[in-house]
């Protein structure tokens, strides 16, 4: 039997009988169907489907973080147990990914399927909202503006990850998704979702979010701060359509603060059973075969009395060593940004945002532009304890200077940035392979399971 989209389907536990597009639902009282929900939600539903699409937000991190961050040899992901997380993941020997590629699988994993449940999730949300007579105009428009906010976040990782390949952006039915588009129709996809959004927000009046929000908000539950949150994740969105001045728009109507705390931002919560832990909390000096260890380039390469340095990396009393089929690695440093295993990890910083702005007015490039594209540069800079820039002021300069600060202000952030960074400036090849004699990857290949849908033909 062909195997059906499991990942596109959300709130109901099916078995597949011999057609799979016939479903018997499997009844769950701790897991209410979508039925349930589908109209007259009471308000505790629409809770538990909001707090929901924030555990399904959060899905994504620990796969993209410890995979495109080694991409990006950012980091490497050592795993004593299985060797494929290094040789696979580092294409050592030549080694290509494919639909079933390790650590994706059939579905894609956090990088792919992950992603398409929070949307899923989101959208049953928007449904119940608007299918209910318990709440007002402006409460249905906040959680629209909320959902389609997180929508727009989650639909960049898949097209992030398969990039060129394309991406389904018309995912309402999950028995019958829409075709791929390319990734600049899939990005175009994501702006109006954006824009869709900030628009409902805008109608959904001002003061408090009207539904309970996790700790991981706290700062920014109110409409007016969901609004800026919008607008940050549509100038990330927007640095990757090379849409310049609108990323500029949006950055500057987003939460950004020049003077500010540079770790300021909405971050995923963590906490103790029944909770998750935070995936990428490691014990300091642990006796470990498996953690993330910062890459001997980032090393390398960084400024001396970098204060991101001290402040993000812990050298190990004992390096962690790991075999490979291209010789041994070695990490000597690890981790060390997480106080603990419930510590939130933010996923769109104030930092980054500067840097957005910087990158924005250096690649708008008139003179004031330029200038003002240091003056940002500087803050970073000075904030590392690294002094002003001292280089030529000009687009391609800059432009080098903010991808290596955005290296070390935004390293192994949930997101990978650099190996997108690289990608969008066509550098690539800037990134070394000569620690682990391994390849790397432009994009991936659609996994196995989404394959399938195009060449189902029903029957048992």
């Amino acid at each position: 039997m062909k195997k059906i989209h499991k990942y596109l389907l959300l709130g109901l536990t099916v078995l597949a009988a011999c057609n799979p597009f016939e479903l018997d639902e499997i009844t769950d009282p701790n897991n209410p169907s979508v039925a349930s929900v589908a109209s007259n939600a009471t308000k505790n539903q629409l809770q538990f489907l909001l707090t929901g699409l924030e555990s399904r937000h959060r899905g994504y991190v620990g796969n993209v973080s410890q995979a495109w961050n080694t991409f990006g040899r950012e980091i490497w992901y050592l795993n004593g147990s299985d060797p494929r997380f290094q040789t696979d993941w580092l294409g050592q020997n030549g080694r290509t990914p494919d639909a079933a590629y390790f650590g994706f699988g059939a579905t894609g994993g956090g990088s792919y399927a992950t992603p398409y449940q929070a949307i899923k999730q989101a959208q049953v949300l928007i449904d119940a909202a608007a299918n209910t007579t318990v709440v007002s105009d402006a409460e249905r428009r906040a959680i629209s503006g909320f959902a389609k906010t997180i929508m727009g976040y989650q639909f960049m990782i898949p097209a992030n990850f398969v990039y060129q390949n394309g991406i389904r952006v018309d995912v309402a039915n999950p028995l019958s998704p829409g075709a791929y588009v390319s990734y600049e129709n899939a990005l175009d996809h994501i702006l109006a979702l954006l824009n869709d959004g900030l628009a409902d927000l805008n109608a959904a009046g001002s003061g408090a979010f009207p539904f309970r929000l996790t700790a991981g908000w706290t700062g920014f539950n109110t409409i007016e701060t969901l609004k800026q949150v919008n607008r940050a994740i549509a100038a990330r969105l927007n640095l990757y359509r090379k849409d310049w001045q609108g990323s500029l728009d949006a950055v500057n109507a987003s939460f950004i603060d020049e003077a500010g705390n540079l770790n300021a931002g909405p971050a995923h919560p963590y906490g103790a059973p029944p909770d998750a832990f935070n995936p990428l909390f490691y014990v300091a000096n642990a006796s470990v075969s498996t953690i993330i260890v910062v890459h001997p380039s980032v090393l390398a390469d960084a400024t001396p009395g970098d204060k991101r340095v001290t402040d993000k990396f812990l050298q190990r009393t004992t390096p962690v060593t790991v075999s490979t089929d291209a010789g041994p690695l070695t990490g000597t440093h690890q981790d060390k940004r997480w106080a603990a295993n419930t510590s939130s990890i933010p996923f769109i910083r104030n930092e980054e945002l500067i840097l957005i702005k910087a990158e924005a007015l250096a690649q708008l490039g008139s003179a004031q532009n330029l200038s003002d594209a240091e003056d940002a540069i500087n803050i970073i800079r000075n904030a590392a304890l690294i002094g002003d820039y001292s280089g030529a002021v000009t687009k391609d300069d800059l432009i080098s200077e903010i991808l290596y600060q955005r290296r070390y202000s935004l390293w192994a952030e949930p997101w990978g940035h650099r190996w997108i960074d690289a990608r969008r400036y066509n550098r690539l090849g800037d990134i070394p392979t000569s620690y682990d004699n391994g390849t790397i990857f432009t994009q991936f290949p659609h996994p196995q399971a989404d394959l399938n849908w195009d060449s189902y033909t029903g029957g048992n």
